[in-house]
């Protein structure tokens, strides 16, 4: 048994099993890749997605899904959540489910919340997000995240039990609407990337910050989030980080797009994937999201990025 199971050795979740195992929580890191693992082992490092951070030796790794009486964190990509759950939710009856992913599932345009729903009935789900990097996180350095669930109980115990003296965990009770912002970021720091690299300046960036958060609260309302919750840690605050800092992957992503070079296929951009089923969600649902309409059909090749830009700045003039 053990206190917390991390299924995911990614950099966050590999981050969260160092900062809870130096705060004296006995927790057991899954991965599927058993070379990553023994590597892992032996160095006593990630050194492929974590590297220079010492794994305490309060982790425990593993590549199979042990017993667990306690709490599951799930530290994977989103595009992988499904999958996932698929296979192992039924030896999860009951737990408290942690998604630490942000997106939707490109297949069924689910969020974390919805993929808990479908294949861990019986669990108890909550979603933890927010501005906060893997290395930042790892080095112990000031970190503030949203963790919401719609039980005030289980939020209660799960927020004494993640956090740590340098990681302070929030409550919300909306749950959908943090995992709305965590998603719906990564689309518009996509497009923050695009701006800056296609030279087109910070005050650029800024108005396309601003009116990105728009449409986040424009997606929010209809998609049965409360707007308010945006303007906490799981939107606002993510939003400013991933928008404005060379750590972030999709940012990353966005700028090598905007200067026209190659971006490193390895790394995992959320919002790409994000963008293309957020643009199909909104046809369906009649939310204006030009912005994320427009990052999906530039990372599809079906607009030129001079052609994107032209657009945006053609729309309407209209009231803030």
């Amino acid at each position: 048994m053990t206190a917390v199971l991390i299924a995911g050795a990614g950099a966050f979740g590999t981050a969260l099993a160092v900062a809870l195992a130096k705060n004296g929580v006995a927790v057991t890191l899954w991965a599927r890749d058993a070379a990553h693992l023994a590597a892992m082992e032996r160095s006593r490092e990630n050194a492929r997605h974590l590297p220079g951070i010492v794994l305490p030796q309060g982790i425990r790794l593993s590549g199979s899904l042990v017993p667990c009486d306690g709490t599951v964190l799930l530290a994977l990509p989103m595009q992988a959540l499904g999958g996932f759950l698929a296979q192992h939710g039924a030896a999860l009856p009951g737990q408290a489910l942690v998604a630490c992913c942000k997106g939707l599932d490109l297949a069924s345009l689910d969020g974390p919340s919805a993929l808990m729903a479908q294949h861990c009935p019986g669990a108890t789900p909550a979603v933890l997000t927010g501005p906060g990097f893997a290395a930042d996180i790892a080095r112990g350095l000031p970190t503030a995240l949203t963790l919401a669930t719609p039980d005030r109980a289980v939020g209660q115990r799960l927020q004494a039990q993640l956090s740590t003296p340098t990681l302070r965990l929030y409550l919300s009770p909306d749950m959908i609407g943090a995992e709305l912002g965590g998603a719906l970021k990564n689309v518009i720091a996509i497009a923050a990337g695009v701006v800056i690299g296609a030279g087109l300046g910070d005050s650029a960036r800024a108005a396309l910050m601003t009116r990105g958060f728009a449409e986040m609260q424009r997606a929010a309302r209809v998609l049965g989030a409360d707007p308010a919750t945006l303007f906490g840690l799981s939107g606002l605050g993510d939003l400013i980080l991933t928008c404005t800092s060379d750590l972030s992957r999709n940012f990353g992503y966005g700028k090598a797009l905007g200067a026209g070079r190659p971006f490193d296929p390895r790394v995992t951009v959320e919002g790409a994937a994000t963008a293309h089923a957020l643009t199909v969600l909104a046809r369906e649902r009649g939310i204006d999201m030009p912005i994320t309409a427009m990052v999906s059909a530039l990372i599809g090749g079906k607009i030129l990025l001079q052609d994107a830009v032209e657009a945006l700045l053609s729309r309407p003039l209209t009231q803030e």
